[in-house]
This record gives structure tokens, C-alpha cells and sequence, in this order.
């Protein structure tokens, strides 16, 4: 499991069916919005975990929870 970089929800990157390019590395997840708002803007969300210390969706609005 890795963490989405937007909203920090686990995905399971072995069956996860979003999934964006930055840098040489691939990131996973949960939701649409998230890869959305990622591929707007990946620096910004690169840098590995979220600022929240758990997911929801008050925290990101991604809307998954």
C-alpha cells in the first residue's frame, strides 16, 4: 500500500487504476479529484505525506470518504 499524495489515503498500488508520472516516480490514487488536483500542480504534493495527519474528506474535499 502507498499513500495518495493528496489526500493521504491508503491505495493499493498493485490495483490501482489512477495513477500519474512526476520526476520518475509514479504516484497512485484514491479518487479522480486527487489525481486531478495532483497533475494541476504535482511539486506541490511530491514531497510525500500529506500536511493532515489523517484522511478526510473535510481535509482534501476529494470527496472518496
Amino acid at each position: 500500500m502507498v499513500k495518495d499524495p493528496v489526500c493521504g489515503m491508503n491505495v493499493d498500488e498493485k490495483t490501482a487504476k489512477l495513477k500519474s508520472q512526476y520526476m520518475g516516480k509514479t504516484y497512485y490514487f484514491c479518487n479522480p479529484s486527487c489525481k486531478a488536483t495532483f497533475d494541476t500542480n504535482p511539486k506541490k504534493h511530491a514531497g510525500g505525506e500529506t500536511k493532515s495527519s489523517g484522511h478526510s474528506s473535510s481535509s482534501c474535499g476529494c470527496g472518496c470518504c
